[in-house]
């Protein structure tokens, strides 16, 4: 993900004007595993909480690296690319284990990776992070 940088807060997600704040109750959407980015979207929203950035899924990670399993790896909707005339790039940010094939190369087997998923497709090793708040410190 060469364009990583430009994927920003969707406009449904509002993030504190601090540049440290803490999130209530992340949660790794495991019942949501085999939904489509675009399914899952308004399940969250519905009850009560909101998808986490990728930003935020890096941060929960590098504190609780146990959060990432082999097959219950999680998207991070809430970190969209807006094109130039404003639509939304089809690509969503996602957080998995390597199998340390193809591109990744064997020596990165195991290891946790950064990479996106088309809104549209489902698979079933990958579910929706979300929150149920955001607090300024």
């Amino acid at each position: 993900m060469p364009d990583v940088d430009k994927f920003t807060p969707i406009e449904t997600v509002t993030l504190p004007e601090s540049p440290v704040y803490s999130v209530e109750d992340i949660d790794r959407g495991d019942q949501l595993a085999n939904w489509s980015p675009d399914e899952a979207l308004p399940a969250i929203t519905a009850a009560g909480r909101t998808p986490v950035t990728l930003g935020e899924g890096i941060q929960w990670l590098l504190q609780q690296p146990l959060a990432l399993e082999r097959n219950h790896c999680f998207m991070t909707i809430a970190s969209r690319l807006r094109k130039a005339n404003g639509v939304l790039d089809a690509r969503t940010p996602a957080l998995w284990i390597s199998n340390g094939t193809g591109r990744d190369g064997v020596a990165n087997r195991d290891a946790p990776k950064v990479g996106w998923c088309w809104a549209g497709n489902r698979h079933t090793w990958l579910s929706f992070a979300s929150v149920a708040g955001r607090n300024r410190l």
